[in-house]
């Protein structure tokens, strides 16, 4: 089935620096032995890069390559961690919560204001926030907005907020 919003628009690629993956890690331990599916992701990810290099087993895709969220799975996968996105959030969370698996997604903390995350999750949301911005790379120009993983039995809590270490990363 073809989901004719899903598209690419320019403002939709943006790409997530290492310093915005990297606090992921506290929480990913639990999931040592299963594979991470990075959905909206090519090798160059930062997604792909951080959790490959911290051991983690992960499957990439991208609309670029032929692999439409909306119509692709990998064969095998765990959970899902990434950035989808910008526009249409509503039908990404949908597609991610359809599988029943753990996920963390980032995504702009105003989604907030829309009443589809809690109509989505219900009083399953978790929040992984931060302290600071994560200024995101997006074809030559920061996007800076105040974001937050949306996640799904993925944190130990409800809510959580962690220190963004810029400085740590390139």
């Amino acid at each position: 089935m073809t989901i004719p919003f899903y598209r690419l628009s320019e403002d939709d690629e943006c790409y997530t620096p290492k310093y915005g993956v990297e606090p992921l890690l506290e929480f990913l331990p639990k999931f040592k032995d299963k594979t991470i599916w990075c959905p909206f992701d090519t090798d160059d990810s930062e997604f792909v890069k951080v959790l490959t290099e911290n051991g983690y087993n992960v499957v990439h895709s991208h609309i670029n390559e032929g692999s439409d969220f909306f119509e692709y799975e990998p064969e095998h996968w765990d959970l899902i961690v990434s950035n989808p996105p910008f526009h249409n959030k509503r039908q990404f969370f949908e597609r991610a919560l359809s599988f029943g698996k753990p996920f963390a997604l980032l995504a702009p903390i105003t989604w907030l204001n829309d009443s589809a995350p809690k109509k989505l999750f219900g009083d399953e949301m978790q929040i992984l926030m931060f302290d600071k911005r994560i200024c995101f790379d997006g074809k030559g120009k920061t996007i800076n907005f105040s974001s937050a993983y949306f996640c799904k039995d993925f944190l130990p809590q409800q809510i959580v907020c962690r220190e963004l270490k810029k400085g740590k990363s390139k």
